[in-house]
């Protein structure tokens, strides 16, 4: 496959591109690294030295410009921050070229927008997977692997938790983009309960599972996020007679604090501008600058911690009549295997996507992971990457 990535330098996308050159993948005949930054795209070129990858200067907002980039691709992946704005615009352009569309997720709103899409897509012999990572991605798989073992679902809960071992860290180091952060401890959610969506406040629905070591006692919450949007409306799930299904968050402790604290003095309205000193600026443009501006002063501060992070779907319903809970979980920890990624999951998990998709024609439409893939071959290829994947693990 030829594949235009855009947003190519950054975090996500670096992970994604490092995966698909790597010699356990398949399927990747050039990849051109498309970004606003010419320096970030060269750079990131000729740190994996792989006669496959272009660096290409790019301004997604420009409707020429991307036209042109997504001529004699492929497949076109979206790395571009879903808060940026540009999230339906690059979809539609894929579909105007006649290229095959994937990106990270869209927080939600944006990927049901993009599925409303989905006759057209088919009916053009268009393929777009949305939500291709680790949380929605990843966890998405694990939902239809508990589906499966049920003849009927009552409930699917999806949890993901992170745990730091270690010294504590003076510096404040975001997990994933600071906007999605934000809109996450800020925003109401939707869930899907009693049959239907409802909307959530910010940071309900809290809830303490008692999991396996090293998380033991891990207290979630509710917060914005695609897969109750697609989960429970997807074949083999929905005609289950599926009536609740939710997703619910864990950050480490005091990384939750801050967030909280953060939302508290006003970053929540992260794209609403302020003014200061007569200019305009964007809270969260703001606070993603000053969080890079300290992680890179202060990074003879920053101590060597392990990390561990558990997306777990638990699946409640009938066996042969017999009530049953079932559960699995799929589950990383530090090594150095994933030195030079800033998220592991979310961008192998993309990348297996990506190859999986090339291993056979692709199936026109616009789908969620849970309905695109199927469950082994999936979590078949995240072992070969070093996850752990289980069922049925202990839950207190």
């Amino acid at each position: 496959m030829r594949i235009l990535v855009l947003g190519g330098a950054g975090g996500m996308a670096s992970g994604t591109i490092r995966d698909l050159v790597a010699p356990y993948s398949r399927n990747v005949t050039s990849i051109v690294v498309a970004d606003t930054s010419l320096e970030r795209a060269e750079g990131l070129v000729n740190t994996f030295g792989d006669p496959r990858l272009r660096a290409l200067v790019l301004d997604v907002a420009d409707p020429r410009a991307l036209r042109t980039a997504l001529a004699d691709q492929d497949l076109c992946i979206n790395a571009v921050p879903t808060f940026a704005g540009h999230q339906l615009a690059i979809f539609d352009a894929c579909f105007e070229a006649r290229v095959p569309y994937v990106d990270y997720g869209g927080m939600g709103v944006f990927t049901v927008q993009q599925k409303a899409h989905h006759e057209r897509w088919r009916a053009a012999g268009l393929t777009a997977v949305l939500g291709l990572g680790a949380d929605p991605g990843i966890s998405n798989v694990i939902c239809k692997a508990v589906a499966e073992r049920l003849e009927r679902i009552d409930s699917i809960k999806l949890y993901w938790a992170a745990r730091k071992a270690g010294p504590e860290s003076p510096v404040l180091e975001p997990p994933y983009a600071v906007s999605t952060i934000l809109a996450e401890y800020a925003n109401p959610s939707q869930q899907f309960i009693d049959g239907a969506l409802r909307e959530m406040a910010p940071q309900s629905g809290r809830e303490v599972l008692h999991l396996p070591e090293p998380f033991g006692p891990t207290e979630f919450m509710y917060t914005q996020h695609s897969e109750p949007l697609t989960v429970p409306f997807a074949d083999g799930i929905r005609d289950k007679g599926i009536r609740e299904f939710t997703w619910k968050l864990h950050l480490p402790d005091r990384e939750h604090e801050a967030w909280t604290g953060l939302v508290k003095a006003g970053f929540g309205d992260f794209d609403d501008p302020i003014e200061v000193d007569g200019a305009l600026v964007k809270p969260g443009r703001f606070l993603e600058t000053l969080l890079a501006r300290n992680i890179a002063r202060n990074r003879h501060a920053i101590p060597e911690t392990t990390s561990q992070e558990l997306h777990l779907a638990i699946g409640r319903g009938t066996v042969e009549g017999k009530p049953v809970t079932v559960n699995c979980a799929v589950i990383g920890r530090s090594d150095p295997f994933y030195d030079g990624y800033l998220d592991a999951g979310t961008s192998m998990g993309l990348s297996v996507g990506v190859q999986l998709m090339g291993d056979a024609p692709m199936r026109p439409g616009v789908w969620g992971p849970e309905e695109y893939f199927a469950v082994q071959p999936f979590l078949d290829e995240l072992k070969r990457r070093r996850f752990t994947v289980e069922n049925d693990i202990p839950l207190g």
